[in-house]
């Protein structure tokens, strides 16, 4: 559902007072101009954001800048602002891979995000079930199941922790030749390689992809691994969210397939 219009105060804030509003077709925000207001639950993580975003530095990757209100603050009233992009979500598995790997080289050094220790959120849980520091009963329907038959795969890794994304697949826009655009950082600290592959099992489950595009990508460090983790993150996920379905659970189900012949 798409929240309703940033209130008029909100918008003097940023300097956008007299600019028409109108709702950002396929995502929640609202355009003004060249910005786009978009709706923050967190006030934390939207400072995070728009400070992380403004920092980014990733070669071949437009990114979203955040826009600072006039006193300086990047929340104000539940809204932050950020620069628009042209483009929508598409189905280009290997750019949507490749962005991931560039994005992952970027974020390398920087911190890990004071408040995801207390995130109690589906993706957030879901995360901690794939790496098996968590426990808790799947819906055998919804994921739940496959979830079971795999997770005895895993096997330990060595790869560092850092920085990654791990809703890439969706918060990237392509727009002809341009170069994809990202539009949100949704933050887990977990290996370089796991918020890629967690990037490839989307694309296979919901973006066209096929086995071929992790094979491709099956140079990165422990990918076996890290896919498996990444389709019991995806697994997780679904059997959690409510709004999950069949068809969703169908790609999943095919990524896995895909994976297990990679184990």
């Amino acid at each position: 559902m798409i929240q309703g219009p940033p209130p008029e105060h909100t918008r003097r804030a940023f300097g956008l007072g007299g600019a028409d509003v109108e709702p950002l077709v396929g995502g929640t925000g609202w355009r003004c101009g060249d910005v786009v207001l978009e709706p923050v639950h967190d006030r934390a993580q939207g400072v995070w954001l728009s400070r992380t975003m403004a920092a980014l530095d990733v070669p071949e990757l437009r990114v979203a800048r955040p826009v600072g209100a006039t006193d300086g603050r990047w929340v104000v009233g539940g809204w932050r602002a950020r620069r628009y992009l042209s483009g929508s979500p598409d189905h280009r598995p290997h750019e949507t891979v490749l962005a991931a790997v560039k994005l992952h080289q970027a974020t390398a050094a920087f911190p890990r995000p004071p408040f995801l220790g207390d995130r109690n959120d589906v993706s957030a849980v879901a995360e901690r079930l794939a790496w098996g520091e968590e426990h808790r009963e799947l819906d055998e329907a919804k994921g739940g199941r496959l979830f079971e038959i795999l997770a005895p795969a895993r096997r330990p890794v060595q790869a560092p922790d850092q920085l990654v994304h791990a809703e890439l697949f969706g918060t990237l826009l392509f727009d002809g030749d341009e170069p994809p655009g990202l539009v949100n950082f949704v933050p887990h600290f977990r290996p370089a390689e796991w918020g890629t592959a967690v990037a490839a099992v989307d694309a296979v489950a919901w973006g066209g992809g096929d086995g071929a595009l992790l094979r491709y990508w099956s140079h990165l460090p422990e990918w076996p691994q890290m896919l498996l983790r990444a389709v019991l993150f995806r697994l997780a996920w679904h059997a959690l969210h409510p709004r999950s379905g069949v068809s969703t659970l169908d790609g999943l189900r095919r990524a896995a397939g895909e994976i297990t012949e990679l184990l």
